[in-house]
């Protein structure tokens, strides 16, 4: 069965999602990471019986120092595929050259980059906004996309059901990406 560790850095509510409909059925997630101690996603993996390692990016001198942490704590567990799942850490080349990794957009790339993409998508001139998953790459947000669903805005009448909706379609978009990458269906 393929393996695959999960980075996140808040509620891991797209972890939980993973956990429920991939973990144990057609993958295994071998471990979980974060780089947030405080992160409500710690208990999401504990309930799982998921192993979790905290990796606090403010305990490190600078970014490449705390990828390199990163990396061999990933490569100890021998993932067939990393996933960023609301990972909130803008990773340098010690990581992007290392390790096969994919990463969940919440907007249609390669529209908003960064941060705020739900926000920056409700408010451009677009008809549509929507996720896409994308490999992780040196470039922010610049990898090869795998996975794109669209959202028409239409007929939304606030940002926050914008913003709810992106949500429950980013879920099924990072699946469907993990199982392309990993043929696991």
């Amino acid at each position: 069965m393929k393996r695959i560790v999960v980075l996140f850095s808040g509620q891991g509510s797209n972890l939980a999602y993973i956990l429920k409909h991939l973990h144990g059925k057609k993958l295994e997630v071998a471990a979980t990471m974060t780089n947030n101690p405080e992160a409500e996603g710690i208990q999401v993996a504990r309930q799982h019986g998921v192993p979790v390692e905290v990796v606090d990016h403010r305990d490190f001198a600078d970014r490449e120092a705390f990828d390199r942490e990163l990396v061999k704590r990933i490569e100890a567990y021998r993932p067939d595929l990393t996933v960023l799942a609301g990972f909130m850490r803008i990773l340098t080349p010690v990581f992007t050259e290392s390790v096969r990794a994919i990463n969940l957009h919440p907007s249609l790339l390669p529209r908003h980059r960064g941060l705020n993409a739900i926000e920056k998508s409700w408010e451009d001139e677009h008809p549509e906004g929507g996720v896409t998953v994308h490999r992780v790459s040196g470039e922010l947000d610049g990898g090869e996309v795998i996975v794109q669903y669209e959202l028409e805005k239409e007929g939304f009448e606030s940002y926050e059901e914008y913003h709810d909706a992106i949500r429950r379609i980013e879920k099924e978009a990072l699946t469907e990406g993990i199982c392309d990458v990993l043929k696991c269906d």
